[in-house]
């Protein structure tokens, strides 16, 4: 029969879940693993042997998942596991994706010249995206030419260009940004080509 631990716990402004439990007869481990906001960031898994016939063997057992479960929560408390944890964190916010977004929609073109203001963020936290290849091009110019930057610590890049001679129709203004885990898109229309063009966005 397995057994089972489950405690919150609290370390600053951070809640952490840790699990503890045996994975049965089919499986002889003690497996605890550390959660937060559902995502896994620490495991310790540790084999037994279950012998044939021993009555007391339940009792060491459950005593065993709970030493291990106590010890992964004061490793938790005392600061072992922060370099790990937050190494994991990481890890699991750049899976999440990334957003990219222009900041100045209303003010990009003005006198035949693109002055984009964009930032990239993390999906997952929030977070300012670094090191972010981003590439913006006018769909439908003539010539669809691609400028590109590399976001900065803040997750912002500017990326400047002369506004190309534009086709007859169709026209939007493309920005892309990429890591090695993942891209995002954003497309703005541009409604008018009589007069400087707004811009309206389509994700």
């Amino acid at each position: 029969m397995s057994s089972g631990f489950n405690t919150d716990v609290r370390i600053g402004e951070q809640l952490f879940h840790v699990q503890t439990e045996d994975r049965g007869p089919a499986h002889p481990v003690i497996d605890t693993a550390v959660y937060q906001n559902g995502r896994v960031l620490h495991r310790r898994t540790s084999h037994y042997e279950r012998p044939e016939s021993s009555p007391a063997f339940a009792d060491e057992l459950r005593h065993r998942v709970e030493t291990q479960h106590r010890a992964v929560i004061e490793d938790l408390r005392s600061g072992a596991l922060d370099a790990e944890l937050a190494a994991a964190a990481e890890r699991a916010a750049r899976a999440a994706g990334i957003e990219v977004q222009l900041l100045n929609p209303g003010s990009w073109l003005a006198g035949g010249h693109v002055a984009l203001d964009v930032q990239v963020l993390r999906r997952a936290d929030g977070k300012p995206e670094a090191a972010a290849e981003v590439e913006a091009l006018i769909e439908g110019a003539l010539q669809e030419t691609r400028h590109a930057g590399k976001s900065d610590d803040s997750g912002r890049v500017r990326i400047e260009f002369p506004l190309p001679p534009l086709g007859k129709g169709g026209l939007a203004l493309v920005i892309q940004a990429r890591t090695e885990a993942a891209k995002d898109e954003v497309r703005f229309t541009m409604r008018s080509r009589a007069k400087a063009p707004s811009a309206e966005s389509a994700p």
